[in-house]
């Protein structure tokens, strides 16, 4: 949690000596400036709640919570029906020998703790994992390890964050930045092997490769944790700035983002993601550790605090295709139509009295609001204070204090993938606001020459308001001092990577939509419970078909809004989506049309308008082809 300054003094507390390096000192001014703005307008009337935040869940709840997240709740409860099968056996089906182990330790620990306390388990892990030496085969082949080589300067062992009051934490050299990105030395390149060189010419230009591997992440950091070569960190050494964006390389099926997906595979996707962020933190050597939420007061009408989907509830009754609050859009629209070019927008506080008094006003009458009243820095306050007041915060509960254990990662790289799981996890509501609010930071970021709020400043105002922080009194020591600047650096750090790389948050990398169509196909066979003769059977039937139609290259397109209701097309493999839309005449309809890939191994995804067509049909060949908004 964030720590704030003493506020028996107006001025910030000195830098430490370690981060006080001329143009790489980190300046915290902007930071305790709005530490300071937030606890003018909490007054101390949640001094008593944020005791209870720092008290842990049980160990009992903090397991059967992380197997209930991971879909697995049919392990930790007797909720059972005889007539549908546990949907723990279809998913443990598809996981990879990490993951399993993952699982089993998770479900291991669950157990014995509940033996301890003379309760039976409603499962044994024994009886889930019938041969628990027997690891489960890996569903993705792992890459291959790399040969030991000089790069292995640039990679630093993973460390564990602990927090301890009695010890002075030492600086991590890792949060030591600048506004402008690093320079890349080119001595570096000089050590390179002829087989190296080429790798990390595409490193330069920042593309993320790695979203399209079959292997989980988890599957990659072996060498990471043991200290040695790890591929990721070979690659991508050179911008560990973080301010150089990743560019996500386009698979040939088209890239993949979590609102291309039904409801029904994003929660599968959610279940994967789940198991592989604990797998890949754990092997990375991060531990984390859930504190129980505080209490927070929630209101059911109004705009602040009010739950996210509350207010999207309140909204689609007028707007029913709207994903992000009205309000929080009109905020945004009204900092974007007026104060990017604004110095210092974000950053200068407005009057505490005129925010209270159009905080007022917008509860007791949102829809008739006059927006032209309120100036930028009105707005900016604004919308910093309707995210501080969720009632449950933009990040969640639960997976904030896994935020936080990102820090711990110490390659850029790796720290993108977890937040990249992270991102996959939050629900739809959360992660659409997310992300509008990162598009509109990234706006400001843009206009730096007009308004001088850059990367870093940007990040250093909103890291208080995303991550929540406890005060510890007025009288604070030295060690208390550093840990608190850590943390305000630390915020700052991963709202920056955010920032920076938002285009790959909601990106699924090509393992995690691999595993959920296995996930599909094995909760159909599961749902026609075939026998082993009749699967058979049908998979030489199947067999027999696919490659019949494969080699016609014939598909069939439904398009029930159109005036062409249906067309059978001749694949080729340079055919694209966007290919298929413009055969049918779409002239009444004003609304984007997509192509649909429905049923087979996948419930619903919206095709990229790149993406190649037959590739996509050999990967789920008993698809249906839908055109529709």
């Amino acid at each position: 949690m964030w720590t704030s300054p003493p506020t028996t003094s107006s001025a910030p507390p000195p830098l430490p000596q370690t981060m006080t390096s001329d143009l790489h000192h980190v300046t915290m001014e902007t930071f305790w400036r709005e530490v300071r703005s937030i606890e003018e307008e909490i007054d101390g009337e949640e001094e008593e709640e944020e005791d209870e935040e720092m008290k842990s869940i049980d160990e009992v709840e903090l397991e059967e919570a992380w197997l209930m997240e991971a879909g697995l709740s049919s392990l930790v409860t007797s909720s059972l029906s005889e007539e549908v099968p546990p949907p723990a056996e279809v998913l443990l089906s598809t996981l990879t020998r990490q993951q399993a182990a993952t699982v089993r330790r998770r479900l291991d620990n669950y157990s014995e703790t509940l033996k301890t306390r003379n309760r039976k388990p409603i499962r044994d892990v024994r009886d889930v994992f019938t041969e628990p030496n027997d690891e489960p085969a890996e569903r993705c082949p792992a890459p291959p390890s790399p040969p030991e080589s000089p790069l292995s300067q640039y990679h630093t062992t993973t460390k564990t964050i602990r927090r301890k009051a009695h010890r002075v934490r030492s600086t991590l050299p890792t949060f030591v930045f600048e506004d402008q990105p690093p320079e890349h030395s080119s001595s570096s390149t000089h050590t390179l092997s002829p087989t190296r060189t080429h790798s990390l010419c595409v490193s330069w230009s920042g593309q993320a490769d790695w979203l399209l591997r079959d292997s989980p992440y988890s599957e990659g950091v072996a060498e990471h944790r043991r200290g040695g070569t790890c591929q990721d960190c070979v690659r991508f050494h050179g911008i560990d700035g973080g301010d150089v964006p990743f560019v996500p390389v386009a698979p040939s099926q088209g890239l993949v983002s979590a609102d291309d997906l039904s409801p029904c595979d994003l929660t599968r996707l959610g279940f994967i993601s789940h198991i592989e962020l604990s797998t890949f933190l754990l092997a990375l050597g991060v531990q984390t550790k859930r504190p129980r939420p505080p209490r927070r007061k929630t209101r059911d009408s109004g705009v602040f605090a009010v739950p996210l989907n509350s207010l999207l509830e309140n909204d689609k009754k007028k707007f029913p295709e709207v994903k992000v609050p009205v309000v929080f859009q009109k905020l945004l629209c009204t900092l974007e139509q007026t104060g990017l070019q604004t110095e210092g927008i974000l950053r200068v506080p407005g009057s505490a009295a005129r925010l209270k008094y159009l905080r007022g006003e917008l509860d007791r009458c949102c829809g008739e609001f006059d927006w032209s009243t309120v100036r930028q820095v009105e707005a900016a306050g604004l919308l910093k204070l309707f995210i501080r007041e969720l009632p449950t915060p933009l990040l969640t509960h639960t997976h904030l204090s896994t935020y936080r254990s990102v820090l711990g990662v110490s390659s850029v790289v790796h720290q993108v993938q977890a937040l990249q799981l992270l991102s996959l996890l939050l629900p739809e509501e959360n992660r659409e606001t997310l992300r509008a609010l990162l598009a509109f930071l990234r706006k400001v970021v843009s206009h730096q020459d007009q308004n001088r709020m850059s990367l870093w400043n940007v990040s250093m105002v909103m890291a208080p308001n995303l991550f929540t922080y406890s005060q510890r009194g007025n009288k604070r020591s030295i060690a208390k001092q550093r840990e608190g600047m850590e943390e305000a650096v630390g915020g700052a750090h991963l709202v920056r990577l955010m920032i920076t790389h938002q285009d790959l948050l909601w990106t699924v990398p090509s393992f995690l939509l691999s595993q959920v169509r296995q996930m599909n196909q094995a909760s159909n066979q599961k749902q026609f419970d075939l026998t082993k003769a009749k699967r058979r059977l049908l998979r030489r039937k199947n067999d027999r078909n696919q490659i019949t139609e494969l080699c016609a290259g014939v598909i069939r397109v439904q398009a029930p809004l159109h005036t062409k209701v249906s067309m059978a097309i001749q694949l080729d493999g340079q055919m694209r989506a966007k290919d298929i839309i413009t055969r049918f005449e779409c002239d009444h309809s004003s609304s984007v049309q997509h192509l649909y890939e429905v049923g087979g191994n996948i419930c619903e995804r919206r095709l990229h308008p790149d993406c190649l067509l037959l590739d996509v049909y050999r990967v789920n060949p008993g698809c249906d082809w839908l055109i529709k908004p």
